[in-house]
């Protein structure tokens, strides 16, 4: 069986993942080239036409109340559907076949962006992710679109694919944006030639990506196998995640160029290449998103991947799966480190320390812990809850409910190095302690880690947080 080949969609052996990917870049070509003023808001009725809508946001999946407040997180999903009005002329470009074994969900990217719009976080969770999907067991993360499909069409699909995502994060979807490998190509094809940097020479003979080191220029088919390679990469499809994030940035550069902005025949093609690639959920408005989103630029959009403990190799009905082992015990404090405190906790006044009343929790290692920051906390003028136990977590967390932001800020100084989390799971204060072994600190010995939002720099994650300059070369 050659790597390209596919096995069927719930099960897939080591040799068969190397689908088409990034998709997703879409959306930011559209968030970007919105932002840029009157030409695209004139054309705003033709660019909506073109976009499909599907029902993937529900009450049945979305939590009960929203987390991140006017936040946004946007589930960004690259797949391997065929729409229906493509020719055969365009799915031979694409340099692979369609197997009728289900639609594959490779690239699935959350797109959070603050309520403030100056910046974004695009956080990527692997394909491979061995994860419980609600209703199916244990499975890779990327099986989770086709079993919710198999019973309810598309619009199941992503709505399990959601929840998923949401119950390994702990984050909100407020939206749902797919696009296809075709759409991919569309857009790349419509953008023009795309400039991308190599720190060594690449001849990969399954993705047929071959480049010297050095900047290279790449038409829509090279784009393709420049997003696709996982092989000779040290990572893997790890490091191929991290080629999607540097891929977006070049991009969202590209868009915002002078060439692109000021060439109206170039721009509209550009638009209507989108429009015509991308589904959405009917409530996502572009015209609200790209006002919000009027500060972001390229060189404020920061990337990582979830922490994972390993890409272990199980057994599962007989056969040998290759699987990415996610880190879940890390997951709360890297999320909340990568998208830090709303903006409601930053702005709130602390209260004071008599009104605050906290609850600890111990999911670290070491026995007595929450007792003992519990008494502490008593010491030093808060009023407690009992202590308790907590699932196991490596970073220490404040977590509170939406309207008490000051009560958390006034917990915040007391535990240095602390992540603070917004969190619909907790009806009050709630610090989890965490193997990082952090715990209550009286004011004299305090120091000053936390700053001021409370919130302390993210776990490790599979791929480290960073920002791609211009003219950046990568592996």
């Amino acid at each position: 069986m050659s790597d390209e080949q596919i096995d069927p969609p719930r099960r897939r052996r080591r040799a068969t993942r190397t689908r088409l990917v990034l998709r997703w870049s879409a959306i930011i070509v559209v968030i970007a080239v919105l932002v840029t003023g009157g030409y695209v808001f004139y054309n705003y009725q033709r660019f909506t036409s073109g976009i499909t809508h599907i029902d993937a946001i529900t009450h049945s999946n979305a939590p009960q109340k929203d987390a991140d407040g006017t936040d946004q997180n946007i589930l960004l999903v690259g797949d391997d559907h065929r729409p229906a009005n493509a020719t055969a002329d365009q799915l031979a470009k694409l340099g692979t076949e369609d197997d009728g074994g289900g639609t594959n969900t490779d690239t699935m990217m959350v797109l959070h962006v603050p309520a403030d719009g100056s910046t974004a976080t695009l956080i990527s969770f692997p394909r491979d992710s061995w994860v419980d999907i609600p209703g199916y067991g244990m499975d890779k993360l990327n099986a989770a679109f086709t079993l919710g499909s198999q019973n309810g069409g598309d619009a199941a699909g992503a709505q399990l694919l959601i929840q998923t995502i949401q119950n390994l994060s702990g984050l909100t979807i407020d939206h749902f944006v797919r696009v296809s490998m075709l759409g991919f190509y569309n857009i790349v094809d419509a953008l023009g030639p795309v400039q991308v940097c190599l720190n060594a020479a690449v001849d990969d003979p399954y993705s047929t990506l071959n480049l010297p080191a050095g900047v290279s220029t790449l038409n829509a088919q090279q784009a393709l196998a420049f997003v696709r390679q996982r092989h000779g990469l040290n990572n893997g499809d790890l490091d191929r995640q991290v080629r999607q994030q540097y891929f977006l940035t070049v991009e969202a550069r590209q868009i915002l160029s002078a060439g692109t902005l000021l060439n109206p025949v170039k721009l509209q093609n550009v638009l209507d290449a989108v429009s015509s690639s991308i589904e959405t959920d009917p409530g996502l408005n572009l015209l609200a998103l790209a006002a919000q989103l009027h500060g972001l630029n390229a060189n404020n959009i920061t990337t990582a991947t979830i922490p994972i403990s390993g890409t272990p190799t199980i057994e599962v009905d007989g056969q040998d799966l290759d699987v990415v082992e996610v880190d879940t015990a890390a997951m709360p404090g890297f999320i909340a480190g990568m998208i830090g405190p709303p903006s409601a906790y930053v702005k709130a006044k602390a209260a004071p320390v008599g009104s605050v009343t906290v609850t600890v929790l111990n999911g670290g290692d070491t026995d007595g812990a929450a007792a003992s920051a519990t008494s502490t906390l008593t010491s030093l003028g808060f009023a407690t809850g009992t202590p308790g136990s907590a699932d196991a977590t490596v970073t220490t967390t404040i977590e509170y409910p939406a309207g008490l932001e000051a009560q958390a800020k006034a917990l915040a100084p007391f535990v240095p190095g602390a992540i603070v989390s917004l969190s619909t799971k907790v009806s009050g204060v709630t610090l989890i302690l965490g193997t990082d072994e952090l715990t209550v600190t009286p004011p004299s010995t305090a120091s000053a880690e936390t700053g001021p939002s409370g919130a302390a720099a993210p776990p490790a994650s599979a791929s480290p947080a960073q920002n791609f300059a211009a003219g950046a070369c990568i592996n």
